[in-house]
Order: structure tokens, then sequence, then C-alpha cells
């Protein structure tokens, strides 16, 4: 007994009443052209099988109607529009053995009542799928010859018959229907296409865009639009020059879309500077245009811009600190000359301070050589700091400490217009560098505060602990990620131009008045912190104040506290010999003149090679050589190990303008190395001589 009925949608049309056989044609002939123009406006598949029910259902009952497609790649059969009293839309199946698929193999129209499907199934070629019906009506829908899918009616009403010319109605239409279903279908995968393509494009960070020959976007995606603060319909159809691009860029971008269309060949552009509308910061782009278009049709380019705003911000990070390297390398080579200069001009101020009483008319003369010699002693060990050329004593410290005790100094040193603020972490790590060197930079970087605020003003000092990961190292590519001490140095002054913060840390360069400053106070502190092994940033706006950010690693060390140093002695006479060699005459002559003056028994050498002679003439032992560090040919390292081989009682004492990395490693000196730092004065020599050569039972290292 049939199932109780369900209103089908939509309602099926009513048969027509029989007509003659011309009527009939001239009614298909109709189908087939509704048929038509449905696939050419009907918006979607679904539109049009609907639109292909309502027509079939008036050629014929068609209350249950169903279109099923194949799919040869999968081999699977769907049914993308499926109406019934009874069963339920069927999912897509792999190819089985029902009335469908038998059209489907067979590709023929099968008119089948209850007899002939027994029969069918008696002969093993259909199965019974769903509910059963009084008559199946199916036909083939074909192209080309290749069968895509069935049109197929049903009825479970006795009252509901289909007879052979039902069945050549349908397979009639069925040739219109597969032309218009594989036409929608063809616009909907292009339409799926150009929906896909538009969702790549526009997930795309980088700008894509294609132009015409008038310089106008025909396509853009949502970047591009985002660039110009606009959409993507609005930006179709205009240029550069509509959506209030820089005149100058948009000068240079009409140039390079023109070489390109008119030599069809592509082009990159390295650096293409876009000036953000919104807000009037530059941006950078590396851009390729390629052509589109056949040489004799309408010529249009695409192109893809990448940004490299920020890759252009690392480049400049490092080409200014490659600068800077080149800035110190020079810095350490002067300061090394400079103090071998110093080295001889202190001495002899000093030797004549000796000789002469305190009312002897040069005395003044004499006293203010020495001062200017020290004067110019300070620049360059600033320039040594700077160049990170200079010894450290570094130790273990806790930051808190050191700025505390700087407090009251620093208050005295700002004046009473600035309120000064130390914002100091409970929790801070420790560091290892040079108390000394370290209290320079945050004295170098308040005294910088001060004269930024000439009005008074806030400085703050801040420090806390920091983690700088991989992400802040994309963004300060000399950076390496790990545990830092931060120490921040903080006013509310006049703030720096982006010229000036490019320059803030070369040595002598100042935006003070003339005489007001010697531009190595930064310098100085960049040098002392990049030799503790930190790094220092500076972030300013004008008009917003300045702040300077100090890196330190941190260490898990306890904090070290230094023994109290004695008083320094007067230098006893000695009678040992000692070995000098110094490439440097005016130095030469006066070291030995001071340590011949003390006693001891001077060789003297102009350079190594002259060094290993004098060594090897001389019959006595060699108690202390005393070398330059860096002289031409063979440097101070190198003649102690030579001569260290066949007299290995000999003590070494290194004497240079600057240490270089033959005896210093990160500015420390290596363990049992004996230096004196240029200028020396003559007793500062002589001490350091006798305290080498009385280090008890031991031979200093080489």
């Amino acid at each position: 007994m049939p199932k109780k009925r369900r209103s089908p949608s939509p309602p099926p049309s009513q048969p027509p009443p029989p007509a003659p056989g011309r009527e009939r044609a001239e009614r298909i002939q109709l189908a087939t052209y509704r048929i038509s123009e449905a696939a050419r406006s009907a918006a979607s598949l679904q539109e049009l099988f609907r639109a292909i029910h309502g027509i079939v259902g008036e050629l014929m009952p068609a209350a249950n109607f169903y279109i099923a497609l194949h799919d040869p790649a999968t081999d699977t059969v769907s049914f993308p529009y499926f109406v019934d009293e009874y069963d339920p839309p069927h999912p897509p199946k792999k190819l089985g053995r029902g009335l469908t698929e038998y059209v489907l193999r067979t590709g023929k129209p099968l008119l089948a009542d209850e007899e002939a499907h027994r029969e069918l199934e008696r002969r093993g070629e259909a199965d019974l799928i769903g509910t059963p019906s009084i008559q199946w009506l199916g036909a083939p829908l074909k192209i080309g010859g290749t069968t895509i899918g069935v049109l197929a009616v049903q009825s479970y009403t006795a009252g509901v018959r289909y007879d052979e010319a039902e069945k050549r109605v349908l397979e009639f239409v069925s040739t219109q229907i597969a032309m218009a279903v594989e036409r929608k279908q063809a616009e909907e995968t292009l339409r799926t296409q150009r929906e896909f393509l538009r969702q790549v494009i526009d997930a795309s960070p980088n700008l894509i865009f294609v132009k015409d020959w008038f310089g106008k976007f025909t396509l853009v995606n949502r970047a591009m639009a985002e660039l110009y603060g606009t959409t993507v319909d609005a930006l179709v159809g205009k240029g550069e020059a509509d959506v209030n691009a820089h005149p100058d860029e948009v000068d240079g971008f009409a140039r390079d879309d023109q070489e390109v269309l008119l030599s069809l060949r592509p082009k990159v552009i390295p650096e293409e500077r876009v000036t953000d509308p919104r807000t009037g910061v530059p941006r950078w782009f590396q851009t390729v245009k390629v052509p589109l278009g056949a040489p004799e049709g309408p010529r249009q380019l695409l192109g893809v811009a990448t940004e490299i705003t920020d890759r252009k911000g690392l480049e400049a990070q490092l080409l200014q600190a490659q600068k800077m390297e080149a800035v110190g390398r020079l810095a350490g080579g002067l300061a090394h000359d400079f103090n071998n200069l110093l080295t001889a001009m202190l001495g002899s101020a000093d030797l004549v301070l000796q000789t002469i009483g305190s009312e002897h008319p040069a005395r003044e003369d004499a006293e203010a050589i020495r001062q200017t010699v020290m004067r110019a002693a300070e620049l360059t060990r600033q320039l040594l700091a700077f160049s990170r050329q200079q010894v450290l004593a570094p130790r273990v410290l806790d930051v808190n400490t050191l700025v505390a005790g700087l407090e009251r100094m620093l208050r005295r040193l700002i004046g009473e217009d600035v309120d000064l603020r130390a914002v100091l972490a409970a929790d801070l790590g420790h560091v290892r560098a040079d108390p000394a060197q370290l209290e320079q930079v945050i004295v170098n970087l308040v005294v910088n505060a001060r004269d930024a605020m000439p009005h008074g003003g806030k400085l703050t000092i801040e420090t806390t602990n920091v983690e700088l990961d991989q992400e802040y190292f994309r963004d300060h590519v000399v950076v390496q990620p790990g545990r830092y001490v931060m120490l921040a140095v903080s006013d509310t002054g006049v703030g720096m131009d982006a010229g000036t913060k490019a320059r803030v840390f070369e040595p002598f360069f100042t935006t003070k008045e003339k005489g007001k400053g010697t531009g190595l106070g930064l310098s100085t502190a960049y040098g002392v912190v990049k030799q503790s092994g930190g790094y220092i940033w500076v972030y300013s706006e004008l008009g917003r104040g300045t702040t300077f950010k100090v890196y330190l690693p941190r260490v898990d060390a306890c904090v070290e506290t230094p023994a109290s140093a004695p008083p320094e002695p007067v230098p006893d006479l000695g009678a040992e010999t000692v070995l000098v060699v110094e490439d440097q005459a005016d130095v030469r002559r006066l070291t030995r003149k001071v340590l011949e003056m003390r006693g001891y028994t001077v060789l003297a050498a102009g350079e190594g090679t002259e060094a290993l002679r004098v060594a090897e003439r001389h019959e006595g032992p060699i108690h202390l050589l005393a070398t330059d560090v860096i002289m031409p040919g063979m440097n101070g390292r190198e003649v102690a190990l030579l001569l260290s081989a066949s007299r290995p009682e000999m003590r070494v004492l290194y004497l240079s303008g600057y240490a270089d990395e033959s005896i210093v490693r990160q500015g420390v000196l290596e363990p049992g190395l004996a230096f004196l730092q240029k200028p020396f004065a003559p007793d500062a020599l002589a001490r350091k001589v006798r305290e080498v050569l009385d280090v008890p039972d031991a031979v200093s290292e080489i």
C-alpha cells in the first residue's frame, strides 16, 4: 500500500490535456528554448534545476523528479536536485545497480513499470533502491556522446502513467538539458575559480594589482586597497593620482609602467617608496611589473609588490653597526698613535718637574703642559672606550646599588629644575661589568638628558629584568636573544629627529654649541656597553623626549665585593736588566731614561727582530721584557713568545696605547698578563716594573 504522500516542492504542474502532434511539437520546441534561456539567466545550478523541473512538469507529470550527475574522476553519482514524495535526497555514492546507473551504463532512455523492473532484477541488471514506484522514466544527459548524468521522473500513483510519447519527449529535451547543465557547471566552475583566486590574492600580504595603458587599476587585492585607505571596489578604475598618492611617486610609477608596456619586458624595481596617505609615513616595496596581453591587443601590466620596510630598517641597523665598527677601528688607531705622543710628552713634563724647584720660573709652564697632556689623555681614553679597546676590570655587581650610590651626585649634577626619579626593580638580576665604566655610562646619559631639558623637566632612571626573544631579534638584528638587565634613562626634553638619532653615538658628533661639549659622552657609553657584551638603543621623537635603554647580559653569580686598594707606594730602585722594545723613538728614549734613573740596566730595541738580536748578544739574564703591543712586523706578544723559549725566567710587561686581541679577550686581560696603559707617568712605569719583578716564585704569563 502506498505511503502517505508529502507535499512536493515545488508543486507539480498539472499535465495538459492531450493535444494534437503539432501542438505538442511546438510545446517541446518552446520548452527547449526556455531551458536554454534558463541556462543563460539562472544565477546558480540549483536555480537552473528548479527551472528545468518546472518546464518538464509542463510536458508530463513530474511531481517526483530528480537529476543525477556522474563524476568519472571518483566514479560516483550525486543527486544535486531531488524532489520525491517518499524518499529523502540521496547523498553522493559509488555506482551501484539502480535504475539510474542502468541508464548511465547503457546511455539509453528507460521506461520501467513494476513488471519491467522485476525483469531487470531477474537478469541482474538492476536492483530496487528506495521506495518502489509504479513507473520510472529516465533519460541520459549526453554531451558529445558521453553520458554525464540522468534525468528521471517516477510515479507512485496508479492514475499517473507514462508512455512512449513521454519517453521520446524526455529524451528530446534531455539533450538541451545536458547542454544547459554543462554550461552552468562551467560558469559555476569559473565563478568558483574566480572566488578562489580572489581569496588567494586578498589573503596575500603583498600588493597585487593590474593596470591598463592609462594607469588605471583594473584589479587590486585587499592589501593594495588598504594601503590607500579604501576598498577594492572603490580603487578599481582609479589611478594612484586619484587616491592622494605623493606626486613624485605617481610620476615614478607612471614611468615604470610605460617602460614595461612599451618594451613588453618585465621589470624589477628593487626599492619603491609609497607614502601611506593615511599616516604620511613612507613605506618601501620591492615591485615586479610584468606585461599582460598579446602585442597587438590591449596592453595591461601585472604588479606584485612585497613590502621591505622592516628589512630596510634592519639593513640600516646593520649598516649603522658596521659604520660604528669602522669608526671604532679608526678611533682606536688614532688613540694608539696619539697615546705614544702623549707618553713622551707626559714623561718629559714629569721629568722636568722633578728636576726644577717650586720657585723655578719654568715650573708653571711645565705644569700647564702636564695638565694639557692629561686632558688629551682623557680624550684618548674616551676614544678607546668607544672603540672597545680599553682594558676593563669587570666584576659581578648589582646595578641598583650602583644607581643608588650615584643618586646624590646626580642630583647635584642636573640641578634643581630637573625632577630625578629612580624606579628600580626589587628582583633585579646581576651583571658582569666594570663598575667605574658603568658609572661613567650612567653619568653620561644623565648629563645628556639634562642638556636636552634646558628649562627643566623630568628625568627617570629605571631598572628591570627583560627577556629579549626572537621577535625582538627580528627588529634588532645585532641583538642576541637571552636574559638581560635593562637600565633606562628617560627625559622629557626636546627629543631628536631621525638624522640625529642615526649619528648620536658617533664620536665628536654633538648638537651642542661650540665649546659646550666634545661629542664623546654618548660614544663612550656606547663603547663601554658594547665591550661589556650589551646593547644600547635610543628611542626619541622631536618634542616628546628621549629614552636610552641599556641591555646588559644577566648572570647568576653572586655580587663580588672588591678588596680595598692599598695606597700607592713610592717605587723602589732596582738593579735588574730590562729589555725595552718600542717602535716610537721618543717613547723608547723616555722609558730607557726613567728606568736607568732608578738603577735598572736597560737594553733597547726598536722592533721585534732587533729585540731578538739584542737578547741573543746579551750574555747575562734578562729579568723583564717591557714591550709595546702594536708594532710593525712582529707584535709584542710574538716577541715575548719567542724570547721566553730561551729565557723562561723572564717576566713580561706589555705597554700600549690600547690593548689588541693578542692579549685581550672581550676587553679583559688574559689571566697573569701585566699591562700598562699609555700614556703613563714615570712613577707609574717604575711602580709597574717593580710590581712585575716582585711577583714571588712565579713566571709571568706571556
